[in-house]
């Protein structure tokens, strides 16, 4: 009987079982039981790899609070889809979990979902994609809650999700419009309000409506629950504060996260008190208190790990004060105590690479603009203008070493002979000194070496282990000197056979005792030798001798070492004080021009001016000081004024200067050059001429002026020759040294001009030959006869290989250029036939001349020099 009911329980137990296991059955023991599975199994297992890969994101994800934070911290980087992106293993633990629960626990019954965990497991499908990246399932897992479960209880959130799948999608329009209606929908939770405010305020800022966007998420921030979220939103409000020109508003903000002390996370406590002292009031605001606050920050344990920021904003506020050794000091602070923020780094270089420009202590500040660059990325705007500013410093560390270098040798060489050595002793005396410091240095290295060296003897020696017989420790002979400690097989080396040894042992014997003699009572004067007892009256020769022998020694302790290697030829003198001339000059426009460093500029330039230089810098050094004047010191620019008009009346400067009403451009300096570049072109080269010394008067001071000089410079040289095209181009090279144009001149001036100097007339052979007709006075209708005559004789005697055109020669003057023949006698036969034949009737009497030496021709403007040579 008792088996009988045992198997009946069994039986109905499996039934039970079965049941509860359909998916088919819609009872309530089957409802349950796969709810229940669901939860507590497989959703809790793909929860927890849910979080735990978000929690990694977070991890790698820090904020950049030099940048207006995301309202969702979560971001994305668009490069990194498809193919090229990494599976996260425990998002797709998450998609598998949800997967499994929809595919084993759904129980679909005529239509409606009976397991009420299944929208669940949709949502989790949904958020797993979506950290995923993979958006567009994500949205389709989102949309399936939406339209299959309208009564759940976590459809608020499932559309707050699909709103942000649709954000990352680029629909911000879209999602304007269905936060707008949920929100003015049915009585939400205020943890959901606040998310779909956020939600909606980051949309508004994707379109660019800041107003809206700072209202929205106001009121994110009053319903959100989360102490997290309530510090982020309330930091991200006062950075849209800042950038709405609310400082006021934007300040509160930032207090109300400081008073919100541990219910915040601490990075955003130190970054709103960095902020708050950036909107802190310098002119009237209490320093005291500021200084007293952020030194209690710097004290706080719990500040550790923010000390770079704290450190930084310590040194701004010095910074701000003027206070160069405090401000260099907490720069250098933050430095020490970095966390990895490259822009912090790159900020903490580039201020103390401002003080030091601002001292003009310039080599120095470069290689902080150096480490600047290094930290910054190179796409940026501030990349680009460090760059320039750097590139701008070489320029000034050339010039002044130059400058530095060539005063200290031309100074020298205007000493007398007695100066000269005078001068050179002083300098061995502190050479010696420095030598000296060095030398003491290097006996504490070798001392420490010593140590170590003696140290790892004592650890390896066997001798100083305890003897285990009698228990008593032998001395360690490794301590002792040297010479006296016993040998072994493990002692190091006999001491002469260790140079450094000896070396330190000379070294402080001569320390001890001086220089001796040796002999047997080398340690008394008295017993020394006969040489030694007579030191006294022999110092001199005793000192001479020390001399001779230091200078064997070391030469650059004779003075002759340095005398021998001044410049006696005087030529040699001229090219260095032409050399520091010019040097003087270009750092008195890069500071004028690059830096705006006036008073600098002035000094530099006035210092030129003292130096007697060449007489091509000293005009535009004086209009270079009027132009600094003008903004620095009026009366003195009216002297100068009076100087560059009294003594270079006729130049273009004392136009410049006197003309006070310059006609003004009707088009921009840019369009206008172009405009002349298009005359050029067309080879007008008067007019481009004619023009362009007008607009360089009208331009004057104008950054374009250098373009318009080159210009004139090409067209002089295609009007008139080799000579006032260098001295064209020499000018622009003097005067706009540190332009693009400047520079370019500087480089034709040494590679071109010399190959075209170098151009002469050739004799060889030649597969090339023009017929050049001389057309005075630009006779136009004598262009147009000849035009019409030489197309006929072209067609009609099948010459279609030759051609002809009208060049430019000089001033009044063109060229009726017919190319295309391949020998002189062949180019003789032409202009016979057309000077002959009655239907072509040339009369003209033409040049005949090789293509190679009519370029020389033209660049040279020679023309003459080939027919007397031709005549000979």
């Amino acid at each position: 009987m008792k088996t009988n009911i045992v198997n009946s329980s069994i039986s109905l137990g499996l039934v039970i079982f079965l049941g509860a296991c359909s998916t088919k059955r819609d009872s309530f023991l089957s409802r349950n039981s796969h709810a229940l599975s669901t939860k507590y199994n497989i959703l809790y297992n793909g929860q927890i790899g849910l979080d735990k890969g978000v929690a990694g994101i977070n991890a790698n994800d820090q904020d950049n609070f030099w940048k207006l934070l995301p309202i969702e911290k979560m971001q994305f980087n668009e490069d990194l889809v498809g193919d090229k992106k990494q599976k996260n293993t425990d998002f797709d633990v998450a998609e598998t979990k949800a997967t499994k629960a929809i595919q084993k626990h759904s129980m679909n019954i005529d239509g409606t979902e009976r397991n009420f965990q299944t929208d669940e497991a949709y949502l989790l499908l949904g958020k797993a994609r979506y950290y995923d990246q993979r958006f567009i399932p994500a949205l389709d897992a989102f949309n399936y809650i939406l339209y299959k479960y309208p009564s759940s209880s976590r459809i608020y959130e499932a559309k707050i999700w699909r709103e942000k799948t649709n954000m990352r999608l680029g629909n911000d329009a879209v999602v304007v419009d269905n936060m707008k209606r949920l929100l003015g929908g049915e009585k939400l939770k205020k943890q959901i309000k606040s998310d779909a405010n956020a939600l909606l305020s980051e949309a508004y800022l994707n379109l660019e409506e800041k107003d809206s966007a700072v209202t929205k998420l106001v009121l994110a921030e009053k319903f959100s629950t989360k102490n997290k979220q309530k510090a982020r939103y309330r930091f991200i409000l006062g950075q849209l504060y800042e950038e709405l020109n609310s400082p006021e508003k934007a300040l509160e903000s930032y207090e109300s996260i400081i008073e919100m002390n541990r219910k915040a996370e601490r990075k955003y406590v130190i970054q709103a008190q960095a902020k708050k002292a950036q909107l802190f009031d310098f002119k009237n605001g209490d320093t005291l208190q500021f200084v007293e606050t952020f030194n209690k920050l710097l004290k706080d344990r719990e500040n550790r790990p923010f000390l770079d920021v704290l450190n930084h904003q310590f040194g701004l506020f010095y910074d701000k004060q003027n206070n160069d050794a405090k401000a260099k000091k907490y720069y250098n602070a933050s430095l020490k105590s970095t966390k990895g923020d490259e822009y912090l780094v790159a900020s903490n270089y580039r201020n103390i690479a401002n003080r030091y420009f601002r001292d003009a202590k310039y080599p120095i500040a470069a290689k902080y603009y150096d480490s600047t660059l290094t930290k910054l990325n190179d796409k940026t705007r501030e990349f680009i203008h460090l760059s320039k500013v750097r590139k701008n410093l070489d320029e000034v560390i050339l010039n002044e070493a130059v400058a530095v270098k060539n005063d200290s040798i031309i100074k020298v060489i205007d000493m007398s002979g007695p100066e000269r050595i005078a001068y050179y002793e002083n300098y061995i005396t502190e050479l010696k000194k420095q030598d000296e410091k060095k030398r003491i240095l290097l006996e504490k290295q070798l001392q420490i070496q010593k140590n170590i060296e003696n140290n790892s003897k004592a650890t390896n020696n066997d001798d100083a282990v305890a003897n285990p017989n009698t228990g008593i420790a032998k001395p360690n002979m490794a301590i002792l000197p040297p010479s006296i400690g016993a040998s072994s097989s493990q002692s190091p080396l006999f001491y002469f056979y260790n140079p450094t040894t000896v070396a330190f042992g000379k070294v402080q014997f001569k320390k001890n005792w001086g220089a001796r003699t040796p002999g047997v009572n080398w340690r008394m004067v008295s017993g020394a030798s006969a040489a030694v007892a007579n030191s006294n009256a022999n110092d001199q020769q005793d000192d001479a001798a020390k001399a001779k022998a230091e200078a064997d020694e070391n030469p650059a302790y004779a003075t002759d070492f340095y005398i021998n290697q001044i410049p006696t030829d005087p030529k040699e003198r001229d090219s260095l004080n032409k050399e520091r001339n010019f040097a003087y000059y270009q750092l008195g426009v890069i500071y004028k021009e690059k830096f705006k460093e006036y008073n600098l500029a002035s000094n530099k330039l006035e210092q030129l001016l003292r130096q007697q230089p060449e007489e091509k810098i000293v005009l535009p050094a004086l209009y270079n000081l009027y132009k600094i004047y003008q903004i620095t010191d009026s009366s003195r620019a009216l002297e100068v004024k009076k100087a560059i008009v009294s003594q270079f009346p006729d130049s273009r400067y004392a136009q410049i200067i006197s003309n006070s009403k310059i006609q003004e451009a009707k088009d921009s300096p840019e369009g206008v050059y172009d405009q002349t570049y298009a005359l050029y072109d067309e080879e007008k080269f008067d007019e481009v001429l004619t023009k362009t010394d007008l607009l360089i008067n009208q331009y004057a001071g104008d950054e374009i002026v250098s373009k318009f000089e080159l210009l004139r410079a090409n067209a002089i040289g295609k009007a008139q020759g080799l000579v006032p095209y260098k001295k064209a181009i020499q000018y622009v090279a003097d005067n706009y040294p540190n332009t693009e144009e400047g520079k370019k001149a500087m480089s034709i001036l040494k590679t071109q001009i010399p190959a075209l100097e170098n151009m002469n007339f050739s004799a060889a052979p030649s597969k090339s030959w023009k017929i050049i007709y001389k057309i005075e006075n630009f006779d136009d209708a004598k262009v147009k006869s000849m035009e019409a005559k030489m197309k006929k004789f072209i067609d009609e005697e099948q010459q279609h290989q030759l051609s002809f055109r009208i060049e430019n020669y000089k001033t009044n003057q063109r060229f009726f250029v017919v190319q295309g023949a391949t020998s002189e006698v062949y180019a003789n036969s032409i202009t016979t036939l057309l000077k002959q034949n009655k239907s072509y009737k040339i009369e003209d009497s033409p040049l005949i001349v090789s293509t190679e030496n009519y370029s020389v021709i033209q660049i040279k403007k020679n023309l003459e020099a080939y027919e007397a040579l031709k005549k000979q």
